[in-house]
């Protein structure tokens, strides 16, 4: 089962916020290198792009922001 709640799924703009990117990062980096996204980890819902938290740290090379001060 898939869950809508976790905070490992993220539209584009609030996940190119949270790794500190502008917020069209997401959608560029998509259409110019849509191979460097892992299966399953970005998908496009009518005009919203989804991503999660392994497709941003796949392109990014960043881990989740959100968890790095977490112990």
């Amino acid at each position: 089962m898939i869950d809508l709640n976790s905070p490992d799924i993220m539209d584009a703009k609030e996940a190119a916020k949270i790794w500190g990117k502008n917020d069209g990062y997401v959608r560029t980096f998509y259409k110019q290198n849509p191979g460097k996204f892992p299966d399953g980890s970005i998908r496009k819902f009518g005009r919203a792009w989804v991503v999660t938290t392994e497709g941003m740290e796949a392109i990014t090379g960043v881990k989740d922001p959100r968890k790095q001060y977490k112990q």
